[in-house]
């Protein structure tokens, strides 16, 4: 063991400079501690929405057929690798112009793979980061219109709308907020994407399923709602706890900042307010369908709860706890409301996507001015309108051009006999075939 060692005071006293000189070679400076919080926070935000992807591929594994099972899970490991080279390709630059706006300045100057290398003296964060960060949200948009779709699309069609939607439509709609474009310059506030992502993301999956139409006997002659229920609801519900996890990068790390004893007490109470928002979507969406319909319907609860995690998505950081809650209360409302009012205009959305994403994407978006100084209520429709015009317009057109070149939906019989042999040759549970 070794023993203390006594130093005479004279001594330790000519020692305090060569310490001081030690301490200042071996710790960081203040502005090399914030540039690597801010970079952890992109870091560990990012890799945390990377983990939602795997939410929507349980979730939506969970809601759809045992036949269509493999498709789902195919189109989603798809969809976020074409995500990850188109928006490094094209949408990082479309959505982050810089001086130049790429609409007016022209498309072959700006529409490049950007450098993420990094001048560390010059920011407060790591490039690389930033690009990691923001490419979990891009993909997640695509992740939104993979479930509506589900069991009556055609796999490739679906992919070659992704490169679109992801090296495009939402890069240029993003840009308008958090690339400094023209909704920026309103006013409209959208912290994390209730609108500019879920809401966009619903939009694009309402055009498909306008396009598509329902599935085979979803809807009988009479007007009935055929049930198709899905195959898991143990994995449906894994892979609504996985989002829920997911969601505390995707609205705590969008403070974008972690370098201030300020920035971390912001990114704990946005954790805390999306967490309460989550429990409160279920809580209302379990007591509301058991007061509706006499038991609870657990699909309802996880569609809840998710609806309330998008409800407080564009204003995280402003409300108190009791706000959170009834922000995501009336999201999980709205879920139960509004899949039926979709069944009843006959439009199929497999997994709830646009109840979810789309309707409780608005009113999270509407709702920021109660907290939020320097909103209102006209500047967040505007926004809102906005984008869902563009996002729902250009994406009817993509899907339009792609149904008429090489058809978006699979054939009566494919789709009959699942997509998971017509479209993939393997099942997802192969023990449970027939023959």
């Amino acid at each position: 063991m070794n023993k203390l060692k006594y130093i005479p005071l004279a001594t330790a006293i000519a020692l305090v400079p060569t310490l001081g000189a030690a301490q200042d070679a071996e710790f960081a400076s203040l502005s090399q501690t914030t540039f690597i919080f801010n970079t952890l926070l992109f870091l560990i935000g990012g890799f945390l929405v990377f983990w939602m992807a795997a939410g929507f591929a349980m979730l939506e594994a969970g809601l759809v057929r045992s036949k269509n099972v493999t498709t789902q899970l195919t189109k989603n490991m798809g969809l976020f690798g074409i995500a990850a080279i188109m928006y490094w390709l094209i949408g990082y630059n479309v959505m982050y112009p810089g001086d130049g706006n790429w609409m007016m300045d022209g498309v072959l100057g700006t529409i490049a793979p950007k450098d993420i290398k990094t001048e560390v003296d010059a920011g407060g964060y790591s490039n690389a980061s930033d690009f990691f960060f923001q490419l979990m949200f891009c993909a997640t948009t695509a992740s939104i219109v993979s479930g509506t779709l589900a069991e009556r699309i055609k796999l490739w069609p679906f992919l070659i709308f992704v490169v679109v939607l992801t090296g495009l439509i939402y890069p240029i709609e993003a840009s308008w907020q958090w690339g400094g474009g023209f909704l920026s310059a309103m006013g409209f506030s959208d912290f994390a994407g209730s609108t500019l992502v879920h809401a966009a993301g619903g939009f694009a999956a309402l055009a498909g399923a306008l396009l598509l139409g329902p599935r085979i006997g979803k809807y009988a002659k009479d007007g009935r709602v055929v049930p198709m229920p899905g195959s898991n609801l143990p994995l449906a519900t894994l892979g609504t706890f996985i989002l829920w996890m997911g969601w505390f990068g995707f609205n705590g790390a969008s403070q974008l900042a972690m370098g201030t004893l300020e920035d971390v007490d912001a990114v704990a109470q946005i954790f805390a307010n999306t967490n309460m928002a989550a429990a409160s979507g279920a809580v209302a969406a379990l007591i509301l369908t058991q007061v509706l319909y006499r038991k609870v319907d657990l699909t309802m609860v996880l569609n809840g709860a998710l609806a309330g995690l998008v409800s407080i998505t564009a204003g995280p950081l402003d409300p108190t706890l009791l706000g959170a809650l009834w922000i995501g209360a009336v999201g999980g409302v709205i879920v139960v409301f509004a899949v039926p009012f979709l069944d009843k205009l006959k439009i199929d959305d497999v997994v709830g996507a646009i109840p979810v994403h789309l309707i409780a994407g608005f009113w999270g978006t509407l709702v920021v001015p109660v907290y939020t100084d320097g909103t209102s209520f006209v500047t967040q429709i505007i926004g809102f309108v906005a984008i869902g015009i563009f996002v729902f317009v250009a994406s009817i057109i993509v899907f339009g051009i792609l149904k008429a070149v090489m058809g978006i939906r699979v054939s009566e019989e494919a789709e009959i006999q699942g997509l998971d042999t017509s479209e993939l040759g393997m099942e997802a549970y192969p023990e449970f075939s027939k023959g």
